[in-house]
């Protein structure tokens, strides 16, 4: 018998007609022959009811007690829906995470899943009931009730599913499927009808509300296929599994972050350790760091740029500038009036000219970029706020995001799925569910560098140089574009095939002549590493432990950039194979 995980968000459950009408599909799954397992949400806004109530209690609620009483507003919409399958006719057991089994460390609000147990969910289950399991929360070794913290129910769906071994996990929400970009800001996005894993994670990191990001790394971890589908009508909605909807589009989706800031230390000493010294300050006040930029040193100093949440500048201002002091930095400046503007896709890795295309409908609708970061898989780029939505609009245009792809790949069958079946169960069977997983640490020693320095900061310099690369027949991999906070200029550094290098080179001369560039300087071998993953946003550390195992090394960093599912660095070239070692050496615990 087929086993289904259906998860209802908050929406999905706000009044006793929602709540009638999912129980409704719950035992319509059932009467198709499946097993069913619900997942619940709070009703509507009643956690943010909470949290208000709490607040007016006391600025500070200690947050073993905010989980106390956050937890109980899944405990009513659990009892709740039980009651409505009940008054159906059809059996239905509601169970708290700590009933299930659902076992977490002891981070009050913000708790990682260990360990779930299926004895009494299966024994419910086998007996005929539909199991309804609380979302969002769980307990602790010393049975303190915990929670999950945002996107708690997701990942409570999720990982039920994955240690069920469900055919499928359902998520029903209020819009009914993944779209190629929010079509409250666009409304000609495309809903897509299957996404990758990878992609759907970098989606959810850049702002997309359907499902969240922790959730997506228990899903690509445990092979579980994902059905995101509408609470309100039947519409077929989207899969997210382990295979892209199209080859032949280099991009699938497009998102826009506001809520930016970003932060720029200039002039750092640019020696071993710099990188480890401003981020684990910043890690320490448990904060989030997204886009990482680090150009090439001049003179031997270099300037760092990142962005964070807007609404955490000031602590990241504070640790920016306890470090810039320890460093000797020149300044630190910062702009609140940024966004981030990314494109996401599996395809771009196998197609050239991608980054080049976003370049130039950017430069067509006369939008200034002042920050670059690529990966395999995701282009973003850093603009005013108030030219944010010019600037997505033109790049769903450019990649044609509104058109359904000529060919589809076909969808996985249904259910857990995975190239590594026994990896999967090792998994499973660990301490920790949600422990970082390291699955591969690379060196590309086939590649040379490029900088262009004191490049002009206006619209349109981006498309003209990679437009120029590109026509000479050079491939590019990685480029990174520094934001250093001084009027006028900025920094543009990529990496190039070394047997490309000369021809790249004469390129970037002919441009920096006709842009009164200050000049232009190369390396003709570089390695760059990648530490690739899952966990790696969840699961902060990783870029701390990447710097601090080069730092240790005394291997200086020239250029990072990172995406959800990697960390990539470059170093000199004759220290490749020592940082690669030093990397596996430092990863050696979550290295699968």
């Amino acid at each position: 018998m087929a086993l289904i995980v259906q998860k209802f968000g908050g929406t999905s459950v706000a009044d006793s007609k929602k709540i009638l009408a999912a129980a409704r599909k719950a035992i319509r799954a059932q009467q198709q022959g499946n097993q069913v397992v619900m997942v619940v949400s709070a009703m509507g806004h009643s956690t943010d009811e909470l949290i208000d109530l709490a607040h007016q209690i006391t600025d500070r609620p200690e947050a073993r007690e905010m989980d106390m009483l956050l937890s109980t507003g899944e405990q009513v919409s659990v009892a709740l829906m039980a009651m409505a399958i009940h008054s159906l006719g059809h059996k239905a057991v509601s169970l708290t995470g700590a009933q299930i089994g659902i076992r977490t460390d002891s981070k009050h609000t913000k708790a990682r899943i260990r360990s779930i147990s299926t004895d009494r969910v299966q024994r419910l289950l086998d007996a005929g009931n539909i199991v309804i399991a609380a979302g969002f929360q769980g307990i602790d070794e010393d049975f303190n009730v915990t929670t999950l913290g945002r996107g708690g129910s997701d990942t409570t769906a999720v990982a039920l599913a994955a240690v069920l071994r469900a055919d499928s996990c359902e998520i029903y929400t209020d819009v009914d499927g993944v779209y190629t970009t929010d079509p409250r800001l666009l409304p000609e996005a495309r809903r897509v009808q299957q996404i990758c894993y990878d992609e759907m994670l970098e989606l959810a990191s850049l702002g997309s509300g359907v499902m969240h990001n922790r959730s997506i790394e228990f899903a690509k971890k445990f092979g579980v296929p994902i059905h995101v589908r509408s609470s309100f009508s039947d519409v077929a909605g989207s899969m997210i599994v382990a295979v892209a909807e199209s080859d032949e589009s280099p991009v699938c989706g497009a998102a826009l972050m506001k809520d930016e800031a970003r932060v720029s230390v200039l002039g750092v000493p640019d020696v071993p350790g710099t990188s480890l010294e401003v981020f684990s300050r910043i890690a320490n006040r448990n904060i989030s760091v997204d886009m990482i930029v680090q150009n090439v040193g001049e003179n031997g100093k270099a300037d760092l740029s990142f962005t964070v949440p807007r609404n955490e500048l000031r602590s990241t201002l504070e640790a920016a500038r306890e470090a810039a002091h320890v460093l000797g930095a020149e300044e630190v400046n910062s702009d609140e009036n940024v966004a981030k503007v990314s494109v996401v896709g599996l395809g771009m890795a196998k197609q050239s000219g991608v980054a080049n295309r976003m370049f130039r409908a950017m430069a067509d609708a006369n939008v200034n970029i002042q920050m670059i970061s690529t990966s395999e898989i995701k282009i973003s780029v850093l603009v005013e706020r108030d030219a944010a939505l010019n600037a997505l609009r033109a790049c769903h245009e450019t990649y044609q995001l509104h058109k359904e792809p000529a060919t589809r790949n076909p969808a996985p069958p249904a259910g857990i799925t995975s190239n590594d079946a026994a990896s999967v169960a090792s998994r499973l069977s660990g301490l920790n569910m949600e422990e970082l997983a390291i699955d591969d640490i690379s060196l590309d020693v086939s590649q040379a560098r490029i900088t262009m320095r004191g490049v002009p900061d206006t619209p349109g310099i981006a498309a003209v140089v990679f437009d120029e690369v590109a026509a000479a027949g050079v491939f590019v991999d990685m480029i990174v574009q520094s934001c250093n906070g001084r009027e006028g200029q900025t920094s543009l550094s990529f990496t190039v095939p070394q047997d490309k290098l000369e021809k790249g080179l004469s390129v970037a001369k002919q441009l920096a002549e006709r842009f009164k560039c200050q000049g232009v300087t190369s390396s003709p071998k570089i390695a760059k590493l990648s530490v690739s993953g899952v966990g790696l946003r969840s699961h902060t550390g990783v870029a701390i432990r990447t710097f601090g195992a080069l730092a240790d090394a005394g291997i200086n960093v020239e250029m990072i950039n990172t995406s959800e599912v990697r960390v990539n660095v470059v170093v000199d070239g004759k220290f490749g194979n020592e940082a690669l070692r030093r990397l596996q050496a430092a990863f050696a615990d979550v290295l699968h």
